[in-house]
């Protein structure tokens, strides 16, 4: 297959429907795309409906084109990433994976424009964690979600407010950030370096004052992650974890019993938030985005020493740090719902707690004048117990 084909085949799928995020080409499937969180087929005919073992190869190749270590990677992990890019059109993150012995490929379309916090409509403690100087940052959350948007979005905050060095370390670089008060070196995996602890590693001989990292995969980027936070800079990066708190256990969990009070200590000191994101279907079309937040006050560092205990979790924390701009997935729900955003089903259905959920909708609903309950015609029984 030649590379002019493949583009063909792209831009056709991109001009499909609207809101294409990603290209999805599975085996014995027809092209998919999905728009809107959701997956839709595409015929374009030419004889790729559905796909053949043979199709889904030649187009992987032609997307490696050539790369030795890519090859290799693909050989011998069963999995490669990489970037692609449709010239004039757009830019994407690309995984092709085996299974059965047969090729998948799953493309995620990258944005061209550098997004802001105000055109995403992100809440206000977004600011705030840009002006910081020093610490870690985590944004977590499920592949898909707009960590990555998230993240960008603070980096245009910094370039346009503070002359720094940024050095992020991608796989693979996803939004190209220009130089405007902030100098940005955008290193991408694979091209740039070798391993993310390699990159952060030599991040720390690179000058930097803001580092990315696109993802802390293991004991050792984090405890380098840390050691970065410790000596004066401010990392952004990112774990696959679904709330606030399970993140810092997940971050603890990492390492040996033996390490783990020095640990605590260090991520006490050098925590400075917490950002959790789920991507929800939103009234209408479209997805919008609920946040868990946690910032670091002294009751967050005590409780990251000592371990949550009765009375004292975090998501207690969160609920009793609201003034401060923290905020728990469910209180975000129930706010998006009283907006009008997303149904009361989509509500639930995204909730961590769908009791607290639940009671938030029926106060929205009395509020408004509306029934909490299907239930009608109650009255008092009142020949119960009598003759």
């Amino acid at each position: 297959m030649q590379r002019a084909e493949v583009d063909h085949i792209l831009t056709r799928l991109l001009d499909s429907y609207e809101n294409v995020s990603d290209i999805n080409l599975t085996v014995g499937k027809p092209f998919q795309v999905e728009s809107s969180g959701e997956l839709i087929a595409v015929d374009i005919g030419d004889g790729y409906r559905p796909l053949t073992p043979f199709q889904t190869e030649s187009f992987a190749l032609t997307l490696i084109e050539g790369d030795r270590r890519l090859n290799e990677m693909l050989l011998h992990y069963g999995s490669c990433d990489l970037s692609y890019a449709l010239p004039g059109k757009a830019r994407f993150r690309v995984n092709v994976f085996s299974q059965s012995g047969q090729y998948s490929i799953v493309l995620r379309r990258l944005e061209s424009t550098i997004p802001t916090i105000e055109s995403l409509e992100l809440p206000p403690i977004f600011q705030e964690m840009s002006k910081e100087l020093n610490g870690i940052i985590f944004f977590t959350g499920a592949t898909g979600t707009g960590k990555s948007t998230s993240l960008a979005a603070i980096l245009e905050e910094i370039n346009e407010k503070r002359s720094v060095h940024v050095v992020t370390l991608e796989d693979p670089v996803e939004y190209m950030h220009p130089h405007k008060k902030a100098t940005f070196n955008q290193r991408e995996l694979g091209t740039d370096f070798d391993t993310f602890i390699n990159g952060l590693r030599a991040a720390l001989r690179q000058a930097p004052k803001v580092i990315l990292v696109g993802e802390m995969r293991d004991k050792e980027s984090i405890e380098i992650g840390l050691r970065a936070a410790e000596t004066g800079h401010l990392v952004l990066t990112t774990l696959h974890t679904v709330d606030a708190g399970q993140t810092i256990n997940r971050i603890l969990g990492m390492f040996d019993v033996d390490e783990e009070q020095q640990i605590r200590i260090r991520l006490a000191e050098t925590l400075r938030w917490v950002v959790c994101q789920r991507l929800l279907p939103k009234v209408g079309g479209g997805r919008v985005a609920a946040f868990e937040i946690l910032g670091t006050n002294l009751r967050v560092k005590d409780t990251i020493l000592n371990g949550e205990g009765e009375g004292r979790t975090f998501y207690e924390i969160i609920k009793q740090n609201e003034a401060f701009g923290y905020a728990t997935f469910d209180d975000y729900i129930i706010n998006l719902y009283s907006e009008g955003l997303i149904t009361e089903d989509v509500a639930k259905g995204y909730a961590s707690r769908r009791g607290v959920v639940g009671r938030g909708i029926d106060q929205v609903k009395s509020s408004r004048g509306e029934a909490t309950t299907e239930i009608e015609h109650l009255e008092i029984d009142r020949k119960y117990g009598k003759a």
